[in-house]
């Protein structure tokens, strides 16, 4: 019996196979007629040369050059923003929304989502979990958004605070987040961000170090201070933003000693006292945010960024991408981040409205959205995002999980329609029947409109750029930058057909590389120059906030200009765009003497299917590498049921010996297919 059935399996997919084949030769036929008649057509409308001859041109050149450093400086000029941000004097961040204000009055600027009630929906499995019912988008106009920045700002001067005196504000991206650092700009109060995310130690560590007596925050995440508020005395007021739902129940104070005041209350107080209020403007060289990062490599460092720096990215910014009068710009990721902040504030400048979202209620699958209504990319249609490539990895799985569970012919379609895709966008052209018969549904999942999205945070794959771009049909920009460079330091140019760079260097920003002998980069090696990135400009921090020591370090200043070294290995090519190919503290020398790019490994494993999550460590005193594997539940069941073993418990499947086996063989074969050097994951 069991004999049999096996033979009918492969029967079966002997017959698949050959069907696979008829399909795929059908369509190549069938692609081939229609490239003859409509190639002449495509070729002097879409003038494809054009598009080549645009993505190679060069876009930086060195300016400095000997044995040891290569210095590359942008060739692009400065474009109509930029010129007349510097011809009206826009040189802090109280200018910027002041001149949004004055140029786009009344157009939309933050919009929010109404939340109309939280229901009980009960699932297939009989568990109950709540869900929002959700409206339409409700908007401020620019002016609104300015004069309730002015009155915010005006309302915390009223309740004591002094500028130069730190706030800190920890809180979800949301319009109030804004509004409320626009607010403290306009009174020169620098502004503490730190993520929501973060741990109860990291939040007590940021508000004692930079001594906030005020922290604004949210409603839900008042009951974190509870647990951290005696760790941190200097505190006296809590500014809270109230939730939607619950805004009309008072918020108890975590503690006797300290005020918990609504932020509305704050705005309406600054709106009493009116533009005679209390002012002081700040001046391009002082702090606006000491922006802690993220704390990954130990205690989070707090970065000081100036006016200066921060309208230098915005110039930047705006010099590097293209705008039309009917985007939208949704924003999630945290503003505590400064390629977000920095991205929305280009986005205010541009006059381009942003609506405000969070991974809850995003799509319409999100885990808040009550079934059968819509997510907030269908109701919102936005057209330009910001992404990390953690996010864009998620799609790129997504999609492959969606293909790979379709009938054999959906799959053999989409496979051709991939390649068939990619081999002519490869040629300068591109694919608009395409585009909307089989790539039409992976756009809707975002809203149907999006067009370009901006990668930034981390390097992103190659395969998963390419599949973002061929599916969701969109551009992917992808730039380099950290918080000490206030974001800014290499950005893809519009037109930039490659893969896995990261761009030429921004407009007002110096990339040098340095010779690092350690590791065997040096500037003198061919084809493509090495070493290690240094950015320098008026986008780098003065330093890190109290830590003399470490700003010594990786900072330093030469002819006038000031220096970050990043611990990034960058090589520059011909067209004068970097690629990040290592991270000095990511390389491990084994024990053998061979140096081994931990990040680089993790960015290859991630991209496969079964690994939800993964760490690579590595040992001096051995001669390989450890991951440690999160598999994908969804994923691991399916692999194990191949194997047989069907309705076996998700940590019993983690246990047992075959299927640790056949994943081991998946990762091995994945990295084959990555070009990637793991080999040896049998080690591991």
């Amino acid at each position: 019996s069991c004999l049999n059935d096996k033979e009918s399996e492969i029967s079966i997919r002997r017959m698949e196979s050959v069907l696979l084949c008829g399909a795929v030769v059908t369509f190549k036929c069938l692609s081939l007629v229609c490239d003859i008649l409509t190639y002449p057509l495509y070729l002097v409308l879409q003038q494809p040369w054009r598009q080549k001859q645009l993505s190679n041109r060069i876009k930086a050149k060195p300016v400095q050059k000997n044995d040891d450093t290569l210095t590359f400086r942008s060739v692009s000029e400065p474009k109509e923003l930029h010129v007349e941000l510097v011809r009206n004097n826009v040189d802090t961040m109280e200018k910027l929304l002041n001149y949004t204000a004055q140029r786009y009055t009344h157009k939309k600027c933050l919009g929010t989502r109404d939340i109309l009630a939280e229901e009980d929906e009960v699932q297939s499995n009989g568990r109950v979990f709540k869900k929002y019912v959700l409206g339409e988008y409700r908007w401020l106009t620019a002016t609104q958004v300015e004069e309730q920045a002015a009155n915010f700002g005006r309302g915390l001067r009223a309740l004591g605070h002094e500028p130069k005196q730190n706030i800190v504000i920890f809180a979800e991206t949301r319009a109030e987040w804004m509004i409320a650092a626009h607010g403290c700009f306009k009174q020169n109060i620098p502004v503490v961000t730190l993520y929501a995310t973060l741990g109860d130690d990291a939040i007590a560590h940021g508000i004692n170090e930079t001594e906030a007596t005020i922290v604004v925050t949210t409603q839900d995440l008042l009951p974190k201070f509870k647990a951290i508020i005696q760790s941190c005395p200097r505190i006296k007021r809590i500014i809270y933003m109230q939730d939607q739902l619950g805004a009309k129940t008072p918020a108890p104070s975590p503690a006797a000693n300290v005020d918990v005041i609504p932020f509305n209350k704050v705005v309406q107080r600054g709106e009493e006292l009116g533009p005679n209020g209390p002012s002081c403007s700040p001046s391009p060289d002082d702090i606006a945010i000491i922006m802690y990062t993220s704390g990954s490599t130990g205690v989070p460092k707090g970065v000081l960024l100036t006016h200066r720096n921060m309208l230098t990215t915005v110039k930047a910014f705006s010099d590097a991408i293209c705008i039309f009068h009917d985007d939208v710009f949704m924003g999630y990721l945290p503003l505590a981040h400064v390629f977000e902040l920095l991205a929305e504030s280009v986005c205010l400048l541009m006059g381009v409205p942003i609506g405000y979202s969070t991974p809850l209620t995003m799509v319409d699958s999100s885990s808040k959205i009550k079934r059968g209504t819509k997510g907030d990319v269908s109701v919102l249609h936005p057209t330009c995002l910001t992404a990390v490539p953690l996010i864009l990895d998620r799609i790129f799985k997504g999609i492959n999980e969606k293909v790979s569970k379709g009938s054999w012919l959906k799959r053999a379609l989409f496979d051709f329609a991939y390649q068939y895709k990619l081999k002519w966008n490869k040629r300068g052209f591109s694919t608009p029947l395409l585009n909307r018969v089989v790539f039409g549904a992976a756009r809707q999942l975002m809203g149907g409109r999006v067009r370009m999205i901006m990668s930034g945070g981390a390097p992103l794959s190659p395969e998963t750029h390419e599949l973002i771009k061929m599916c969701l049909c969109v551009q992917v920009i992808q730039g380099y930058g950290l918080t000490e460079t206030c974001s800014a330091a290499t950005v893809m140019d519009m037109h930039d057909d490659s893969l896995g760079r990261v761009g030429a260097p921004a407009t007002n920003v110096d990339i040098r590389l340095v010779n690092w002998e350690e590791g065997n980069y040096r500037v003198t090696d061919r084809p493509h120059p090495r070493g290690e990135i240094c950015v320098g400009g008026t986008n780098v921090s003065p330093g890190y906030y109290k830590n003399p020591e470490k700003t010594k370090e990786e900072f330093f200043d030469e002819t006038g200009r000031r220096w970050f070294k990043t611990g990034d290995i960058g090589e520059i090519h011909g067209d004068g765009s970097i690629k990040i190919i290592d991270r000095k503290k990511d390389l491990v020398k084994l024990q053998a003497g061979e140096y081994v790019s931990l990040g680089k490994v993790e960015a290859q494993l991630k991209t496969c299917p079964l690994v939800e999550n993964v760490c690579v460590y590595g040992d001096p005193t051995k001669h390989f590498t450890v991951a440690l594997v999160v598999p994908n539940p969804g994923h691991l069941a399916g692999l194990a049921s191949r194997l047989g073993k069907n309705d076996i418990d998700f940590e019993l499947l983690c246990q047992d010996p075959q299927v640790e086996q056949a994943v081991l063989k998946e990762l091995e074969e994945h990295g084959k297919k990555s070009k990637s050097k793991v080999q040896k994951l049998n080690n591991y």
